[in-house]
């Protein structure tokens, strides 16, 4: 007999490009995939990652995501971002071209 699958769990990110990241939205279980049906419906991109998830978890509602979590957060955020061709490199000078 397998042992039962844990609770899904899902965390919502938002990010403005200022400050850093906030939660939107958490949840397990029957919550938690319903967050992942409404991000899939309105084609946000989803990241597995069940340690950053943990972490995030413990977040609250609409608070900004702590320091310690900036990096990990932010290496999701990037491949999220080249995923889309929205990624920009930093160029010296600041003109365009």
């Amino acid at each position: 007999m397998t042992p039962p699958s844990p609770d899904p769990l899902a965390v919502a990110l938002e990010y403005d490009g200022h400050g850093a990241p906030r939660v939107t939205a958490k949840g397990r279980g029957e919550l938690a995939q319903r967050i992942i049906e409404t991000a899939r419906e309105h084609d946000v991109d989803i990241e597995r990652n069940a340690v950053l998830a943990q972490a995030l978890s413990t977040v609250e509602l609409d608070d900004q995501i702590p320091e310690e979590l900036y990096r990990a957060a932010a290496q999701v955020i990037a491949f999220v971002l080249s995923l889309r061709g929205e990624m920009r490199l930093g160029r010296q000078g600041g003109g365009q071209s």
